[in-house]
């Protein structure tokens, strides 16, 4: 069997049901590795199948997609890369009522775009997102133009945009345009909101759907105590700082724990749950080692949990953001 594949929307293309996320590698907000380890990481993900990349600009100023770059061009098949277009104000997420002209304007994107394709050294960009979104801006045109041009000129071949931190009907209305091909947006097990109303018009309007932090950040891998510590500047010291944010994730995860079994692999549950909603295109954990890459990929074989499973996970599902 191996890696499973499904189309990305109403796109023509197939995509791995696991992708690779690219932020890890980019080094700025996540310390520890090597770029040597992230290409092995990445030559070995596309050796077992995965033929999706999902990367940003904002990764390392650039340099997550000079590595992805490098493993594309090398691997002698079809891989997708997906992008990102950072907000110009670079501020994250979108603030309601900022001017979409402090965002994305029109010539920004399209420079962006063309940054990111001199990064890739690559003839196209498969699927272009705008990195951070609001559906205030959903009436201007600025985006609209840009993604059309983009896409006329073959500089990209589909587009998307990147849901808000836990607020997925922030992409609702334009996904109702129709002019969009994906939305990549967080859903994990702690994170089930997506399920209320984007993951139902995804699959109405035929829109991929890219499912980011599948493993909160790494909550879910169950590797998290009380006295873990992260590398200073690391992003995660920020997302889990203080000690009470880890004794609450502590405590969910040993509670799932106690409702799985003690012999379940977390993240192997966590990573199928995202499998398990046939809206999902492809879930897209960050793996910096070939272990990862090894685990995680392994698990497309197994398909979607059991009923069972997934009825006792609905109730595990935690209303919280760590982001703020």
């Amino acid at each position: 069997m191996g890696m499973q594949y499904r189309k990305l929307g109403r796109s023509n293309i197939e995509v791995s049901d696991i992708g690779y996320g690219a932020w890890g590698i980019g080094g700025k907000q996540w310390l520890g590795g090597t770029d040597d380890e992230s290409l092995l990481a990445l030559r070995r993900a596309i050796s077992l199948g995965v033929n999706l990349i999902d990367t940003a600009l904002a990764y390392g100023d650039g340099h997550s997609e000079q590595l992805v770059g490098d493993a594309v061009r090398a691997a002698g098949r079809r891989i997708y890369v997906a992008t990102k277009v950072p907000p110009k104000n670079r501020v994250w997420p979108a603030k309601s009522g900022t001017p979409i002209d402090d965002v994305f304007p029109y010539d920004y994107v399209i420079a962006s775009a063309e940054e990111s394709l001199r990064n890739l050294r690559l003839e196209t960009i498969d699927l272009l997102q705008l990195h951070v979104w609001t559906d205030e801006w959903v009436e201007r045109d600025e985006w609209r133009r840009a993604f059309e041009d983009l896409k006329r000129s073959g500089k990209v071949q589909s587009v998307g945009v990147s849901a808000t931190e836990h607020d997925p009907d922030s992409a609702l209305a334009i996904m109702r345009t129709g002019l969009v091909d994906a939305v990549q947006v967080i859903y994990n097990i702690f994170d089930q909101t997506p399920e209320a109303r984007m993951l139902p018009l995804a699959q109405e309007m035929n829109i991929g759907i890219l499912a980011r932090v599948p493993l909160d950040e790494g909550a879910l891998s169950g590797s998290i105590t009380e006295s873990t510590t992260f590398p200073a500047g690391d992003f995660r010291e920020y997302y889990f700082r203080g000690a009470d944010r880890k004794k609450q994730v502590v405590e969910h995860v040993d509670a799932l724990r106690r409702d799985l079994g003690e012999s379940v692999s977390l993240p192997d549950v966590a990573l199928r749950f995202c499998l398990s909603h046939p809206a999902v295109s492809s879930v897209i954990p960050g793996m910096r080692s070939r272990r990862h890459v090894e685990s995680n990929t392994a698990l497309s074989d197994l398909g979607a949990l059991p009923a069972g499973t997934l009825s006792t996970l609905k109730r595990h599902a935690w209303d919280r953001n760590f982001y703020n």
